[in-house]
């Protein structure tokens, strides 16, 4: 009977032919992952408490990003702790202030269709955007995951979002999840995205992680996007999962808890106002909105893609003097691309500020956090009251071209202007 990709993932984790959605099932987890906040300072004194040892180290990676690097002794302190229970243990794939975890997983060739990952962080899912199934849990359910290499789940229905039509310049994988938070809201618990057609199909690798990241603000267990040839290319193993392309893809007849077909080339860029993912406008509607500080930084928002956005934007002109533009890039290897192609030195020409590469403000740590009263436009994926600072601060959510236009204008601004010039 026809199956839908993560149908056909769970029924192999939990060595099954077939599963039908609301079944519980206990999967065995191809790799688990969690960083410095959620992993060893929760999960190790649990398993000295249960005398228990990780089941399997080679299967576990393990990352330094929020709370890298330390600014106090209780941030040393976490740090500290995760670099010896990771020697301690023998875990291999440990990232130190190399970059965010999900951006590791990808850059690092961790990820491969087919696979069943847990980690331990809600943006877990933008691992999906490979063709594996990753959902986020809790330290308790990660600890389980430790000690056994398995976890129960209720196998999810799925939503299919289709999209066509060519994006405009100036709106990007950013604006559809934005404009999908409203759509779909983001109450779609035990549900899956699996997001398909011509518009996805064309994206790269970078933008389509993008779409499965946010799959959290959905509400989703997690995203997915069947594996196709620029899936291989992203993978520094591609070429030997080629023959796994065809056998992960949903049937064509496969059934879906609901269809949504959408068209791409419509949609103006989108502005998430405070405080939720889902109070989504289109930019023209943010009126005179001034802000003090413009962020570029997180998993999502602050790939080496996402940094040339804001180079086009920014090339030749100068951060209005009101305002602060602060930019975390996602890994080190981005930097060094950044660096190697002069778009970190448009960023800081037009007067950004560079900051350590991390989770950072995103996560409401390090440098970047807000005061009472100040309004900030960000290219992180949640705008949650108190999420990057003060509980009376308020942050809008937008693109990279986006940040950077409002950057310029010292109030939230389309960009749209200031891509047309650019050749």
């Amino acid at each position: 009977m026809a199956s839908t990709l993560v149908e056909k993932i769970i029924a192999r984790a939990c060595g099954r032919d077939r599963v039908v959605p609301g079944e519980i099932v206990t999967c065995k987890v191809d790799l688990a992952m969690f960083h410095d906040s959620s992993g060893p300072r929760r999960i190790a004194p649990r398993l000295k408490e249960l005398g228990a040892k990780v089941w399997d180290p080679s299967k576990v990676v393990v990352a330094t990003d929020h709370f890298v690097p330390a600014i106090d002794e209780a941030s040393a302190a976490i740090l500290k702790l995760t670099r010896e229970w990771v020697r301690e243990v023998g875990i291999s794939s440990f990232y130190d202030m190399q970059g965010i975890c999900h951006i590791m997983l990808a850059e690092r060739g961790h990820l491969a269709p087919g696979m069943f990952c847990a980690g331990g962080d809600s943006h877990s899912t933008m691992a999906g955007a490979f063709g594996c199934y990753m959902a986020g849990f809790g330290s308790t359910e990660m600890t389980g995951i430790m000690v056994t290499g398995e976890i129960w789940t209720r196998v999810p229905e799925t939503i299919l979002v289709h999209w066509s039509g060519q994006l405009a310049d100036g709106t990007t994988a950013k604006d559809l999840m934005l404009f999908l938070c409203k759509y779909l809201g983001m109450e779609n618990s035990f549900k899956v995205v699996e997001y398909a057609g011509p518009t996805v199909a064309a994206m790269s690798m970078s933008e389509r992680m993008v779409l499965t990241n946010m799959a959290a603000e959905l509400g989703a267990e997690t995203g997915i996007i069947a594996p196709d040839a620029i899936t291989l290319d992203a993978m520094p193993s591609g070429k030997r999962h080629a023959a796994m392309v065809d056998a992960w893809q949903s049937d064509s007849d496969a059934r879906y808890e609901v269809r949504h077909d959408l068209d791409a080339s419509t949609l103006p860029p989108q502005v998430a106002l405070p405080h939720a993912p889902d109070n989504t406008v289109a930019v023209t509607d943010v009126k005179e909105q001034h802000i003090d500080q413009a962020y570029i930084g997180a998993c999502v928002g602050a790939k080496l893609s996402d940094l040339h956005m804001a180079a086009r934007v920014l090339k030749g002109r100068k951060v209005a003097d009101a305002v602060r533009l602060l930019v975390a890039p996602a890994s080190r290897q981005t930097v060094n691309a950044a660096t190697a192609d002069g778009t970190l030195g448009t960023l800081l020409d037009a007067g950004a500020i560079l900051l350590p590469t991390g989770c950072g403000a995103c996560a409401g740590l390090g440098a970047g956090v807000l005061a009472a009263g100040e309004v900030c436009i960000s290219s992180t994926n949640r705008n949650f009251r108190g999420r990057m600072g003060h509980k009376d601060a308020a942050v809008f959510l937008g693109s990279p071209f986006t940040v950077a236009a409002s950057a310029i204008e010292g109030r939230i601004a389309d960009p749209r202007p200031y891509l047309a010039s650019v050749t």
